[in-house]
């Protein structure tokens, strides 16, 4: 069983999210996508496979976006991905692949969906909001990624 995070720990959305992985006893393979970003054909799965367009896959918070016009609605997914393998903090994180599909974890309780084991423990964010019980039951409603 394998499961993989690219990861960031400046983001607490992806620390949440490693730590819910590490709740069920897994320890995931861990890649910082930041010094070590994904394959422009890796990239384009795990987009594909979560679901989403290249531009809902990019991290649009950041004076860097604004800078690169990347609002630019004309701009293609190749262009988007151009520019997320030139500036890997673009790419929004976390994204989670497992044998039961791909997600980028946002808010960090989508993993939930995709991970191969049950939540061992209760578990709070580092908000403090609960998004497990103690008995490992999903308290939080379910959301759907973004498109």
């Amino acid at each position: 069983m394998s499961v993989t995070i690219y990861h960031n720990t400046a983001c607490g959305t992806s620390r949440n999210t490693l730590a819910l992985i590490r709740n069920t006893g897994v320890e995931p393979v861990i890649i910082d996508y930041v010094t070590h970003p994904p394959t422009r054909a890796a990239l384009r799965d795990m987009i594909a496979q979560a679901g989403l367009t290249a531009r809902a896959a990019m991290r649009d918070k950041g004076a860097l976006y604004t800078e690169l016009a990347l609002d630019n609605p004309a701009l293609t997914d190749e262009a988007l991905l151009d520019a997320m393998l030139a500036h890997p903090i673009l790419i929004n994180r976390p994204f989670v692949v497992t044998e039961k599909g791909v997600r980028l974890c946002r808010p960090s309780e989508l993993v939930l969906d995709i991970l191969p084991l049950p939540q061992r423990a209760a578990f709070s964010k580092e908000d403090g909001e609960a998004v497990v019980d103690a008995d490992g039951r999903r308290l939080t409603a379910e959301r759907t990624p973004p498109k």
